[in-house]
């Protein structure tokens, strides 16, 4: 497959493209500042561009298969991540059946056990420093699901902790609850959720509907 990562220099965009390129994917590894190129997996296409603008969006997602947008804005911008989904949606819109696929966060799933209230409303997955990064996750996928769009997208919510780590190639996968351990521990490394993105991309299973991995 020929795949577009955007945020491809981040914690997680990098690790996508080096799960990408391990399977023998061809990836277009997409940065806004090309002095980032020396970050970039040397095996990836570089290329410049920004996905909050539509037209380069279109642009770097001609003749590609998935686009990733793996993007987390800079502290003091959480407002950018719903911008940018509806800017990826619209420059994908003017493309032929390139799917979307979008690296969000765990505040909008449920609890287990709390008869429905949200992660980001629980001190125990979402800590009050984390909350202006939850808010803006939870706008982003609020303004994928209810888009009125035909691109076809994926929304992947991670677990509560969601940071570097090892590559098990083992998780699990649930759709709009918080997935825990016996402990109520919720985890995922970022190479894990890049192997889970990977899985999807190549057998869809989560047709413009959000899924959630952890351990």
């Amino acid at each position: 497959m020929r795949i577009t990562v955007f945020g491809a220099a981040g914690n997680t965009g990098s690790r996508v493209v080096a799960e990408a390129l391990a399977r023998g994917h061809e990836v277009t590894a997409v940065v806004r500042d090309p002095s980032r190129y020396a970050e970039l997996h040397p095996d990836a296409e570089h290329r410049t561009g920004d996905a909050r603008n539509a037209d380069h969006v279109t642009a770097l997602s001609a003749g590609q298969d998935v686009v990733v947008n793996a993007t987390r804005p800079a502290p003091g911008h959480e407002r950018d991540h719903p911008a940018i989904t509806r800017s990826l949606l619209s420059g994908l819109a003017h493309t032929d059946d390139v799917r979307l696929i979008v690296i969000g966060g765990a505040g909008s799933l449920t609890v287990p056990g709390t008869e429905g209230r949200l992660a980001i409303d629980d001190p125990r997955y979402v800590p009050a420093p984390w909350r202006h990064i939850a808010e803006a996750s939870n706008a982003q996928y609020e303004a994928l699901h209810t888009a009125d769009t035909r691109v076809a997208w994926t929304y992947i919510s991670p677990s509560a902790l969601f940071e570097p780590g090892t590559r098990t190639g083992e998780y699990r996968l649930g759709k709009d609850e918080l997935l825990v351990d016996a402990d109520g521990d919720s985890s995922i490394s970022m190479e894990d959720l890049a192997v889970a993105l990977l899985d999807e991309a190549e057998s869809p299973a989560h047709h413009r509907t959000r899924f959630t991995v952890g351990y």
